[in-house]
């Protein structure tokens, strides 16, 4: 397999630089993406409860637009259940938005709570900062799926809006359970205010909503009771501070403030309002896919599960480190190796394949050898890694089909202090020898495709 027939795409979760194939056109520009990567604080946990945050109680309100709630086929087995007074698991899944704790995340589950007592509720909270649905597509299965939700949230039009891999988490949902309902919720940015104030869809949601009809799945445009009250005057979009009266939504005009999460949850309301009036319709199976059924296979695999890790590398509990404890949420254990030439080797049936790992100052670099054709060296060190611990994933393309992989710890060093920002180099100067390592962390290994032994 020659080495110019293998496209590499790097998908770094710290700065969010995409290829054009991946990153939609109509998404966020370079200065947004930059505060929706910079967000990141570590993980949260998987399961949350409501009694454990002094959430405000949230109200339907009365805005009403048509525009605000997709009804299409409803939540039939979610009604179904809270109808019986059963279990109840509701799952969401999206970016910074979607993690944070007030963004509307834990207001919707209070008023769900608020709304359908007589249900018992278990609450998951899949939301990774930063991150759009290429790998929210690789995740789902685990972060989620794994946990048979009968309801999901899917949040991610800030991310990139990246509509192939929405389809693939849509598609894997419905393969695994048919029976679990599916919400996509829309926010919004600063400057989109505008379309909803003309009653139309910002580009990048139209295209998500593409996906989200073929599909028949309801959808909400969380930002529209928002751009409404801004354009009378009655709310500040982005700002430090508001006048008497009015609502501040957003500090930086992409993370609602608390008062912002509420109108975003408030949206929610009315929408469950609206569809549980509505007809629900039974799901029908899998359809033909949209855009593309490449995102289907896609999935994450522990380290643990490769024959072909050699010694050097580790099995370290995260919880068990000061810098890597925040993320045992995701992982709560990474392979490490701090020896150049460590080695991992495996096979795999597919097309694209990566690592979600664990970024710091000491990170090195990682040689992809795919067929035995070195391929890529994936720099585990960015810009965001200036004396801090994030998560971050890459990935490689290659064609469709059976491929040996190696990959190996590389000996070569990136030149990390012209990688930071000026505004961000004092620390390095400061203490060169923390940066002055060869380190990996993997948590997961990610695959479009199977493992093959």
């Amino acid at each position: 397999m020659a080495m110019n027939k293998i496209a590499v795409r790097t998908i770094l979760l710290g700065c969010l630089m995409m290829s054009a194939t991946v990153f939609s056109q109509t998404g966020p520009a370079r200065g947004d993406r930059d505060k929706i990567a910079a967000s990141q604080a570590g993980a949260s946990p998987i399961y949350f409860e409501v009694s454990a945050f002094n959430i405000p109680a949230i109200e339907p309100g009365n805005f009403n637009n048509e525009l605000e709630c997709n009804v299409r086929g409803g939540f039939p087995g979610f009604f179904e259940k809270v109808n019986q007074g059963k279990k109840v698991v509701v799952a969401f899944i999206g970016g910074s938005i979607t993690q944070a704790n007030f963004g509307y995340r834990l207001q919707t589950a209070r008023y769900l709570e608020q709304a359908y007592p007589q249900a018992r509720f278990q609450w998951i909270n899949a939301g990774v900062s930063g991150t759009g649905t290429e790998l929210g597509a690789f995740r789902i299965k685990e972060q989620v799926l794994n946990h048979r939700p009968d309801l999901i949230f899917i949040e991610f039009a800030v991310n990139g809006a990246y509509a192939p891999g929405m389809e693939g988490m849509i598609r894997q949902t419905i393969r695994e359970n048919p029976n679990a309902s599916i919400c996509l919720i829309y926010t919004i940015l600063t400057g989109q205010t505008v379309f909803y104030q003309k009653n139309e869809l910002p580009p990048n949601i139209k295209g998500l909503e593409q996906v989200g009809i073929h599909y028949n799945l309801p959808a909400v445009n969380l930002g529209m009771e928002a751009a409404s009250l801004e354009a009378e005057g009655k709310l500040v979009w982005k700002g430090t501070q508001t006048d008497e009266g009015k609502i501040l939504f957003s500090e930086d005009g992409i993370h609602p403030t608390t008062a912002g999460g509420n109108l975003y949850a408030a949206a929610i309301a009315r929408a469950f309002k609206k569809i549980a009036a509505a007809k629900q319709l039974k799901k029908k199976e899998l359809p033909e896919p949209l855009i593309t059924a490449a995102w289907d296979e896609a999935t994450m695999v522990d380290p643990s599960a490769l024959e072909g890790l050699d010694n050097a590398w580790q099995l370290m509990p995260t919880d068990a480190n000061p810098n890597l404890k925040k993320f045992n949420p995701w992982f709560s254990s990474v392979f490490t190796a701090s020896t150049p030439g460590a080695t991992f080797s495996f096979r795999f049936k597919g097309d694209m394949l990566g690592v979600f790992d664990i970024g710091g100052p000491e990170a090195g670099q990682l040689e992809w050898i795919i067929d035995g054709k070195p391929v890529k060296i994936m720099n585990r060190f960015n810009s965001y890694c200036n004396n801090r611990y994030r998560g971050q994933f890459d990935v490689v393309n290659v064609p469709q089909g059976i491929h040996l992989v190696k990959v190996v710890l590389s000996r070569q060093k990136a030149d990390k202090l012209m990688i930071l920002p000026e505004d961000k180099r004092a620390d390095i100067i400061e203490h060169p020898e923390k940066y002055d390592q060869t380190v990996a962390y993997l948590g997961r290994i990610l695959l479009r495709g199977t493992l093959l032994k």
